[in-house]
């Protein structure tokens, strides 16, 4: 059974932390765009696509560029920093969660800078400079790297042996559902 509860903690909690890393990433363009005198026109969340928001007017390209990526980052972070402190039950998660955040906004505008695709296509066609994009990524991904050290035992690798808290992968496979759920149901709209 704890290798049941392991495979179901493992198998949710990684797409919960992709779909809630593009809403948390997606939030940082919105509040950016609002504070920047633009609009968000609309938000793609759907489980199934990659995230994007369309903001138009957009006033402040580069800021509401940037601001998905930083905001993705921060408050991952700052959650899991409150967890710390206040020693939550499942800090192990929302460290993971903003391990996971790092490493894919880190790596999305490090590497895709390359190519340059997505927020940082945008941040270099509106002037960012290409380095910049490659010490956010040089930064975050070695950082999130860093929060997941130490943290398999948790997720029943290595001398766990497959135990895992059984009310963690539940909460997660939950929250996982809602999250899909909301997703269809608001980009129905």
């Amino acid at each position: 059974m704890k290798r049941l509860h392991q495979i179901l903690l493992i198998g949710s909690f990684l797409p919960l932390c992709w779909l809630a890393m593009q809403a948390v990433h997606e939030s940082g363009h919105v509040i950016s765009a609002i504070a920047s005198g633009g609009t968000a026109e609309k938000v793609v969340l759907h489980p199934l696509t990659i995230s994007r928001t369309d903001v138009s007017p957009n006033p402040s390209p580069l800021f509401v560029a940037w601001a998905g990526p930083f905001v993705g980052i921060f408050l991952p972070a700052v959650t899991f920093l409150i967890a710390n402190v206040g020693k939550l039950k499942w800090t192990y998660l929302v460290q993971f969660f903003a391990g996971y955040c790092l490493i894919a906004n880190g790596a999305y505008l490090g590497i895709g800078s390359l190519g340059k695709i997505g927020d940082a296509g945008e941040i270099l066609r509106y002037g960012g400079p290409i380095w910049s994009l490659w010490l956010f990524g040089a930064v975050c991904f070695p950082l999130g790297l860093y929060l997941w050290n130490g943290l398999g035992p948790h997720f029943g690798l290595s001398a766990a042996e497959g135990k895992v808290d059984h009310w963690a992968a539940y909460a997660s496979c939950g929250m996982l559902l809602l999250t899909v759920i909301a997703e269809l149901a608001l980009s129905s709209n």
